[in-house]
């Protein structure tokens, strides 16, 4: 699946309204490195951008709290100071 797809699946659950584009526009904004990969299969994307379209994912759902477990482990101390 694209990035695309793998933020779309995150919306899934949320019901069919005019603010999925609104969402995309907010996760692109909080990761920019994704708005360029929208297109781009993620198993092909590196571990730090995958770590970035998995917390982008999550936050698709516009959660209260979002509890991640090691989300630097193993990225570069230049991805690990973006995703936070």
């Amino acid at each position: 699946m694209t990035v695309e797809e793998n933020l779309r699946v995150g919306a899934y659950t949320l019901p069919h309204t005019g603010e999925l584009s609104s969402k995309y526009e907010k996760i692109y904004n909080y990761f920019s490195p994704l708005k360029y990969l929208r297109g781009k299969i993620a198993g092909y994307l590196s571990g730090g951008e995958q770590q970035m379209l998995a917390i982008g994912r999550a936050l698709m759902t516009t959660p209260t709290l979002l509890i991640v477990d090691e989300a630097s482990l193993g990225l570069a101390p230049l991805l690990t100071r973006e995703i936070f």
